[in-house]
Formats: C-alpha cells, sequence, structure tokens
C-alpha cells in the first residue's frame, strides 16, 4: 500500500513537473521578463523556434513585432468590406504576399498602426518604433483617460517628434520605463524579451483601464425576420449584393457590419440599425435593406442564415489594393 502511494506521488511530481515545462521556453530562465514572456506563450500570443527558444536577447524584426501587436491586443478587419481579397503587397512594397506575417500587416494597417508602406519585414524594430505602433494598437482596443502630466527624457533630442506621444503615454501608464539615468534610448533596436513585456503590460491595461459602457444597458434584441440576399451585376467583375428582412417598424434600418472571406466565399454579417428612442413609430411591419458591392469571383452568403445566391464566375483580375465599401456607396 506503501508502495502504491510512494508511486502515485512521483508520477504527480512528474506531471506537474512536466506540466510547468510545456510552457516555458528553454532559453528564458533568468530573464528579467521571464514571467510575462512565458504567460504570453500560454496564451498562445508568441510562440519560440523548432529547438523551443525563445532568443530574448535578439533583435526583434518588423515582422515578428506587428504580428505581435496584432495578435496580443486581438486587432482583426472584421468590420471592413473589400470588393478584392487584400493582400499585404497592397499595402507594403517589401512585404511578401502568403508569408507567415503577411494577415498580421494587412490589419495593422487597416488598423492605423501607422506603419511605413515601405518598411522591410525583416527589417529591426527601434524602441520608438515598437512603442509607437503598440500605442496605436491600444487606441484602436477603446476609449482611456490619461493623466495629463509631461516625463521627462535626458535622451529626448534622440526621438522622432511624431512617436513622442506614444512613448510619453507608454511611459506614463508604466507599461514601458526609463532606465536610472532617465533615458528611453529610442533609436536603439527593441529586444525580443522587452517587446513582450510591454506587449504583456499592454494588455493587461487595455482589459483593465478601457472605459466601460454604462452595465445598465441591455442589448436589444435582433429585430429582423426574413432575411433574404440577392445579386446583381453592375460589370463584369463587380456585382452588388442586396441583403433584405421585414422589420417591426419604419423606425428600422439595417447596415452591412462586415465582409469576410473563407475560399470562394464572402461571407456577410449584417448590423440592426435601431430606431431613436424620443421617436414614434407606426407599428406596421417595414422591408429594410443594405446594399454593398463584391468581386464576382466571390459567392455572397448570410452569415446568420446561411441563405446564399448564385454568384457569376467572372475572375477579378483587378491587381489594385482592394477598396474599402461603405453601405451604400455606389460601384465606379
Amino acid at each position: 500500500m506503501r508502495k502504491r502511494l510512494f508511486l502515485s506521488a512521483v508520477i504527480m511530481l512528474l506531471v506537474l513537473a512536466v506540466g510547468q515545462n510545456v510552457w516555458a521556453f528553454s532559453d528564458t530562465k533568468n530573464d528579467p521578463n521571464e514571467a510575462k514572456i512565458n504567460e504570453l506563450q500560454k496564451q498562445g500570443i508568441v510562440t519560440g523556434d523548432k529547438d523551443g527558444s525563445f532568443k530574448p536577447q535578439d533583435k526583434l524584426t518588423y515582422a515578428a513585432g506587428v504580428s505581435m501587436i496584432v495578435k496580443g491586443l486581438g486587432l482583426n478587419i472584421d468590420n471592413l468590406r473589400f470588393i478584392k481579397k487584400p493582400e499585404a503587397s497592397d499595402y507594403f512594397t517589401k512585404a511578401k504576399d502568403g508569408a507567415w506575417y503577411s494577415d498580421a500587416f494587412i490589419i495593422a494597417y487597416h488598423n492605423n498602426l501607422d506603419i511605413d508602406k515601405d518598411v522591410d519585414p525583416s527589417a529591426f524594430m527601434t524602441r520608438e518604433q515598437f512603442a509607437h505602433h503598440l500605442f496605436q494598437g491600444i487606441l484602436k482596443k477603446g476609449d482611456y483617460a490619461f493623466i495629463q502630466i509631461y516625463m521627462e527624457l535626458k535622451d529626448e533630442a534622440d526621438v522622432t517628434p511624431a512617436y513622442m506621444e506614444s512613448i510619453q503615454k507608454l511611459l506614463i501608464t508604466k507599461i514601458a520605463e526609463l532606465d536610472k539615468n532617465n533615458k528611453f534610448y529610442p533609436k536603439e533596436t527593441i529586444k525580443r524579451g522587452e517587446a513582450a513585456a510591454w506587449l504583456h503590460d499592454a494588455i493587461l491595461f487595455v482589459k483593465d483601464q478601457a472605459l466601460k459602457p454604462d452595465p445598465g444597458i441591455e442589448p436589444e434584441p435582433f429585430p429582423y425576420t426574413d432575411m433574404k440576399l440577392t445579386t446583381k451585376a453592375v460589370n463584369d467583375q463587380i456585382q452588388e449584393v442586396t441583403v433584405s428582412a421585414m422589420a417591426p417598424h419604419p423606425g428600422y434600418g439595417m447596415r452591412i457590419a462586415s465582409i469576410t472571406f473563407d475560399g470562394d466565399q464572402a461571407i456577410i454579417q449584417i448590423e440592426a440599425v435601431h430606431p431613436e428612442e424620443d421617436r414614434m413609430y407606426p407599428q406596421v411591419i417595414t422591408e429594410v435593406k443594405a446594399t454593398t458591392y463584391v468581386a464576382s469571383s466571390y459567392k455572397p452568403v448570410l452569415s446568420q442564415t446561411g441563405a446564399s445566391t448564385d454568384g457569376s464566375d467572372a475572375v477579378d483580375n483587378s491587381s489594385s489594393a482592394p477598396a474599402v465599401i461603405d453601405p451604400g456607396m455606389k460601384a465606379q
């Protein structure tokens, strides 16, 4: 009996040890940012090399830095609609389509991370560049109340003026810190470990400090019934897509909230426009519509109902950057 208990205890200790090591990089032990790096790994935000290393003291590339920010802050382009599938090369001259970082660069562009169009993804990021792109990402996640103070930097003259506001806000929120000499070293390349630590604290800041909506406000129920989707060819390359439904009264409206692409499908998500609270409307069931435009090579599908319509087999050969289409905008 004692032998069995002893073996069980040994097995449990081994299981715990293995479980802890699963989340630990092989080269982050004793690194000052070890705990934050490992926490990002547990969340699937950062990954290491095939040998299990993270290389926290290596320089951070733009490809890795942009990918970290986009993934860590959960940035996306779900609220945008395109007439053709976007590619990284549409926005960045040196980015490769289909590369492991391509989707992150597309998302970064449309979330206004303020990345130069001629940036080389393999180039190293400076501390001021990472600070600026990270803060622009933070701003996309909500509204914040910042203390209005100015942090003095001994090397302020070395800071690119366009990046100063971002650096100031990261210092005020303690996401980033100055050294003992009150220097930021803006032009030095940021290390992977330090970038991970800033991102970790930025994620916590967004979670804890974003101004919350009034908890007493309940989201209104989805009001539509009998949703339908129809298409009409505009030309060989573009089709007009109209979503219609029945609403409780004329005060309701509808808009196209997002279009996402999956294979040859353009998945359309609609959003209700609710009536103004201080107005009276006749209680008459009313048809509401929303229109957008999609490349003819895609088959439009309603995300909520699964209803779809047959589309043209024409191929979109456009080489220009994909246009973002607002509801009601007419195709040219």
